[in-house]
């Protein structure tokens, strides 16, 4: 049955430079990664840039928060918008859009003489254009990769944590500086100058495209994927990608809330937050190669599993040693599980729909960590304490793991191998 296919891919893409796996393909990954590294710069720097837009605008916190809940909205909801056109035009138009996107957000947001007009250039042009640098792009890197599919999609993935780790502190040193508004207008030229260039170099698009069009009975096999319509695949997806961020969310959102309650300061619980996102790095090039091996089922499982038995130990231990190992172990674990839902997309959708597919998913891990994170404020203001917070962590990471058992347990079908 699998003949065809392979007789039909062959002619497509004859051995040549773009075919999966290829020099062409390692080096647009390179180039994936400077992207997602610089255009991730969008879900950090409202953050820093809070407490001096706050002084400014004089404005409550919880007014000041504002810009950054509709940046992550809107950042969710344009992960599928810019799917969709990836799916439909290629990766250049919606990241040369991403690019001019966010030099003009930030430009515009820079000039605001209000904090409502603050928060629309940083949710409605910020973070629908900065949501290019993730979704989208992994699922275009899919595309190009076969046999190391889950360590491409791992090193892309990894791209958000490395705009976490360098766009902080290079803001905050230029806030100080420079000001806010200085600062947001040096981010704006920066991008459109380095984006663009790099743009240029993901031009092509991947042979797989043409396949499917070309393969009747490749259209047959991925009409119910995994024995189930697609919608209901989609859906089945989409609530694990919300309840494992809703668990995930409660160590990286109030871990520095969480080390100053139990009087270790709030400082360590930024060295905390900073361990586990150096170790979510790991984890995630470690669980793409895992992935290869397994399968992004078993992978999701997997990470699933450790990330529960991480949130259990969150419980007992809460001396400073401790608290710095187990938020080490809770990185190491959670890393590999977004990048999971990108490759299982692919294992079971065909790739002319993988943009919007894998967008709808990461938007509901964003939302996901949205959500999580403000019912575990709720929980602790209603109990004075975060322990229960951590249980329902817990209880909505056993939801995910009820979904991967099922997932697993389906029979897959043979797109993969012909993909």
């Amino acid at each position: 049955m699998s003949e065809p296919t392979i007789d039909v891919r062959s002619k497509a893409a004859p051995a040549s430079r773009e075919a999966p796996e290829s020099a062409y393909a390692w080096t647009r990954l390179f180039a994936a990664l400077l992207l997602s590294g610089i255009g991730g710069v969008g879900m950090w720097s409202v953050i820093v840039a809070l407490p001096a837009v706050q002084a400014e605008f004089g404005v409550a916190r919880s007014a000041a928060s504002l810009p950054y809940t509709l940046t992550m909205i809107c950042f969710g909801f344009g992960g599928i918008l810019m799917g969709r056109l990836s799916d439909r035009f290629g990766i250049i138009a919606p990241l040369a859009g991403g690019a001019v996107g966010l030099g003009l957000g930030y430009a515009v947001a820079s000039q605001a003489t209000s904090l409502w007009q603050f928060a629309l250039a940083q949710g409605l042009l910020v973070g629908v254009a900065s949501s290019v640098a993730f979704a989208p792009l992994l699922a275009d890197t899919s595309l190009w990769f076969t046999r190391r599919r889950g360590i491409a999609v791992a090193i892309i993935a990894s791209g958000s944590y490395l705009a976490g780790t360098v766009w902080p502190p290079v803001v905050q040193h230029f806030i100080q500086s420079q000001g806010w508004r200085r600062t947001y207008l040096g981010i704006a030229v920066f991008c459109v100058a380095t984006m663009l260039p790099l743009t240029l170099m993901l031009r092509r698009r991947s042979p797989l495209i043409a396949a499917p069009a070309m393969t009747p009975d490749l259209a047959l096999r991925s009409a119910r994927p995994l024995a189930m319509s697609p919608a209901a695949l989609q859906t089945l997806l989409v609530i694990a990608g919300l309840s494992c961020c809703v668990a995930m969310s409660m160590p990286q959102v109030h871990i520095v809330a969480y080390a100053g309650d139990l009087g270790h300061g709030t400082a360590r619980g930024a060295q905390m937050l900073s361990l586990m996102l150096g170790f979510g790095i790991v984890s995630r090039l470690a669980s793409g190669w895992i992935c290869d091996s397994i399968g992004g089922r078993l992978t999701l499982l997997l990470g699933s599993s450790l990330q529960a038995l991480a949130l259990v130990l969150f419980l007992p231990f809460h001396d400073l040693a401790s608290l710095y190992i187990v938020s080490a172990l809770f990185g190491l674990f959670q890393g590999g599980i977004v990048p999971a839902y990108a490759v299982i997309v692919r294992e079971v959708f065909p790739p002319e729909e993988a943009g919007v597919r894998v967008g709808t998913v990461l938007m509901a891990t964003v939302f996901g960590m949205a959500l999580g994170g403000w019912m575990s404020g709720v929980i602790f203001d209603l109990t004075g304490s975060y322990q229960a917070a951590f249980l329902n962590g817990i209880l909505w990471n056993l939801l995910n793991i009820a979904i991967a058992v099922g997932l697993l347990r389906r029979r897959a079908r043979p797109l993969a191998h012909a993909l």
